[in-house]
């Protein structure tokens, strides 16, 4: 078939979705000089149509086309909205082997997605009359031949890195001119959200950007309209000018307060918003940003950092192959239930009473699955040091992904489709530094959003962002107050930030007390809070140095309260002593 035959043929079709569909790709391939799903494989097991369809009921796949290691494919009819047919193959990715490319198309447009692993998400369209270019048909091609060529070379760190960077001049500055240094870090955080919230569709028509526009010229009204806009966030029902804002807040948009910038600051904001924030990595932002923000920092914003990989050694291990070994065991129960299900046939209709067991036994399996669901909704992840929050979130990817997968395993057995009921309670953490606190708050509601969106999802609303008290500012291993006579220690300093650098100091908080701690006055072991499993990298600091950097009396009384944990030991040992006392308590898995 030759371009202008392919051409001439589709933009006279009126055909609708599921009519046109298997032609029009049937006629792409011949185009290409490739073979057609059928004629390539019979079978089915490397390239088909109606790649998915349910074990049970039959119908519709969960993609119109599939090529193994390549794309999932669909298709909507004329005129409708290519979206909602991508976020369809994004709610199937996982079910369809997670294809490197996911793509989109009616009649007169192709639409491919990349869909690779911690990469910068690229889109390319191709029109009908485009098809009439070489190149083009090339490119195409290689969607079946070479899905490599489209990888995108930008990743996801290497975009959170860039932006962390920008964000540090601005904080320092802002510094420099003589404001708080925590109020300083609050105000990018907030920044940092709306520029996310745009780029996701939760701010709409580009507000953000369009306010940056109007304050290049006139950079002393920033303030006022930032403000205007925070405290639109923050409520229900919030408004700028004739545009209705949801609501955000969470604790994050608690007021209308917003820092007064310079002209060079609205350009390196400009400059900044023009970057694809909702691609950035929540499993480094809050380390990244946290360097740059916090000022005993600074020299470590282009040091190593804990990546996903490393954070994945402890993750994977704790979290993910226990609970799928659960779920693999919960399922195959479930298909067992599924295949004694009596069967229609072409020959014979089933009787009332095999219509009744039949019910019943795929009411077994939903019951199967909802118990599985419901212990999903209800496991809890600890890190006691969870510094800005990257073991935090890639745990609760990981619990999203597993109730995800377990959803799509359940609807290819016949029962209803599950909707994700996992989210950002399901991880706990205790923070002394409050820079830290605050972004592992704001790196979860970024990765919860995103895994919302990237399965094709809708962000939660009213509100977008949910209370996160469950991540706690305080000291994670003694609950003790300094005697007045006492210079108070140092609190922990920026580079102890847990799940990340591993030198500092902890600080005071009061706490009730963990089980087994005195119950007079004196030092008391921090209340640790009820979870399934205890994630993290605590801080490590030598034993001779931790007067130094703790203060006398606070290393007293923290080996005081710790009379297990060797005088000789690490700063770390005693978030292992408190993990193992919960162990022996029957309190964690």
């Amino acid at each position: 078939m030759t371009p202008q035959d392919f051409i001439a043929k589709w933009r006279a079709a009126d055909q609708k979705e599921r009519s046109g569909s298997h032609s029009h790709f049937n006629d792409l391939c011949a185009l290409l000089g490739l073979l057609d799903p059928i004629t390539a494989d019979p079978k089915g097991e490397w390239f088909a149509f109606e790649k998915g369809a349910s074990k049970t009921t039959g119908g519709e796949g969960w993609a119109d086309v599939w090529r193994k290691e390549c794309f999932a494919w669909e298709y909507k009819g004329q005129g409708k909205d290519l979206n909602k047919a991508y976020a369809q193959l994004q709610q199937y990715s996982v079910a369809l082997d997670s294809p490197p490319l996911l793509i989109v198309s009616d009649m007169d447009r192709i639409v491919i997605h990349t869909n690779w692993t911690n990469t910068v998400h690229e889109v390319h369209e191709y029109t009908l009359e485009d098809l009439l270019d070489g190149n083009v048909r090339e490119q195409l091609k290689r969607a079946f031949t070479d899905p490599e060529h489209f990888k995108p070379s930008k990743t996801r760190a290497a975009l959170t890195e860039e932006t962390a960077r920008e964000f540090a001049g601005i904080a320092q500055r802002l510094r420099d001119r003589g404001h708080e240094a925590h109020r300083v870090a609050h105000f990018v955080n907030l920044l940092v959200f709306c520029m996310f919230a745009e780029d996701t569709g939760l701010l709409p028509d580009n507000l953000f950007t369009r306010m940056l526009d109007l304050c290049r010229t006139d950079p002393d009204s920033f303030a006022e309209h930032a403000g205007t806009l925070f405290g639109a966030m923050a409520q229900q029902g919030g408004k700028v000018g004739f545009q209705r804002i949801d609501w955000f807040n969470g604790g994050l948009f608690a007021d209308d307060h917003a820092l007064p910038v310079s002209r060079q600051d609205v350009e390196d904001l400009h400059r900044a918003a023009q970057r694809d924030w909702s691609q950035i990595d929540p499993s480094i932002l809050g380390t990244l940003f946290e360097r740059g923000l916090d000022p005993a920092k600074r020299s470590q914003l282009g040091a190593h950092y804990t990546d996903r990989e490393k954070i994945m050694m402890i993750v994977q291990p704790v979290i993910i192959d226990p609970l799928e070994a659960e779920w693999a065991e919960a399922l195959g129960k479930m298909t067992a239930l599924v295949d004694a299900m009596p069967r229609r046939t072409a020959e014979r209709l089933l009787s009332p009473a095999e219509k009744r067991k039949g019910e019943k036994l795929l009411a077994d399996a939903g019951a199967i699955h909802l118990a599985f669901i419901e212990r999903l909704v209800n496991f809890r992840v600890l890190d006691p040091a969870c510094g800005s929050g990257n073991f935090l979130y890639v745990a609760l990817k990981a619990l999203k992904d597993i109730e995800h997968r377990a959803n799509l395993d359940a609807e290819a057995l016949g029962l209803p489709r599950g909707f994700p009921r996992v989210g950002p309670e399901s991880v706990l953490g205790i923070e002394l530094n409050p820079y830290a606190a605050e972004l592992a708050r704001v790196s979860v509601w970024i990765g919860e959003i995103q895994w919302m969106k990237r399965n094709g999802f809708d962000a939660a609303k009213n509100p977008i962002l949910r209370n996160l008290d469950t991540i706690e500012c305080r000291d994670a291993v003694l609950d003790w107050a300094p005697p007045t006579s006492s210079p108070r220690p140092p609190s922990r300093g920026p580079a102890a930030s847990g799940g990340e650098d591993n030198s500092g100091t902890p600080g005071q908080a009061r706490g009730d007390g963990e089980e087994g701690a005195e119950v007079n006055s004196g030092p008391r072991r921090a209340k640790w809070p009820d979870a399934d499993v205890v994630v993290g990298n605590p801080p490590f600091l030598g034993d001779k140095k931790m007067i130094a950097e703790l203060g006398e009396d606070y290393t007293h009384a923290l080996r005081k309260a710790w009379p297990q944990v060797p005088g000789g030991a690490d700063l770390v040992c005693f978030w292992f002593a408190a993990a193992w006392d919960r162990i022996v308590a029957r309190k964690l898995e």
